[in-house]
């Protein structure tokens, strides 16, 4: 059932993909991703989540276009399942005509769940945003007060080892991954589909707490106007740590 819904998330996004590109005006970018992510654990309770992004503008290596800082408090209600509430801020930097970077502030929450199929290993998240957007008094100035909207996101990730050790240390796997996102609020027009990211790559597992995924990510978006279109074709760069400092037993 869940590799059917991973499928079917896939010719979703090819289809959503080519009617965009048949009938709307769709700009077309090459970029780099990188990430570092982190999930530390304090007690069986209460951990922390912190994640910094880059992303450069299009050709791969042209400028930047954004870079986020993130971070939450989680609270474990299980080993599987947690809650996580936190602050995200982002820099959109200059684009086409506007000269300057454009500042934004996320509050988030997310409830975040893991289940284990066999070798597999799949996590599922639901996140809220509450995005507060810098206003523009052109495009050199920035104006007093925010654009605000709602965003929510639905996550899926598959990890699929390619060794008959699984997934352990010094091992490699597949990842295929799928997030969509739908924008609400009074301030939402025409995109209340704002995006979706899907991504398949490898991963290596350095340590139980550390792996690398690399791989191939493409990002479809409708802009605000409606009848404009992103497409961008990324390859990814995600470092992952996930440390418990909890005391072990003796």
């Amino acid at each position: 059932m869940k590799k059917f819904l991973l499928v079917v998330l896939i010719f979703l996004h090819a289809g959503i993909v080519a009617t965009a590109q048949t009938t709307k005006r769709t700009e077309h970018l090459k970029q780099l991703w990188f990430a570092y992510n982190n999930q530390t654990r304090f007690s069986d309770k209460w951990g922390m989540w912190a994640d910094l992004h880059a992303r450069t503008k299009e050709k791969f290596a042209t400028n930047f276009s954004q870079s986020i800082l993130r971070f939450g408090l989680t609270y474990y209600v299980t080993d599987n399942t947690k809650l996580t509430a936190g602050l995200a801020y982002v820099s959109i930097y200059p684009d086409g005509n506007r000269q300057i970077t454009q500042p934004e502030l996320r509050l988030w929450q997310q409830v975040q769940w893991h289940t284990k199929h066999g070798q597999n290993k799949m996590m599922q998240w639901f996140r809220l945003e509450e995005r507060f957007r810098r206003k523009l008094q052109n495009d050199s100035t920035l104006a007093d007060g925010n654009n605000f909207n709602f965003r929510l996101r639905y996550n899926i990730w598959y990890d699929i080892p390619l060794s008959k050790r699984g997934l352990q240390p010094k091992t490699v796997s597949l990842v295929v991954n799928d997030e969509v996102h739908i924008n609400f609020g009074k301030e939402i027009v025409n995109n209340y589909f704002d995006q979706n990211r899907l991504f398949v790559g490898l991963k290596y597992q350095f340590t139980e707490q550390t792996n690398l995924q690399v791989g191939y990510m493409n990002l479809f978006q409708q802009l605000a106007a409606g009848n404009r279109y992103r497409n961008i074709n990324a390859v990814r760069f995600f470092y992952f740590q996930n440390l418990d400092l909890r005391k072990k037993d003796k």
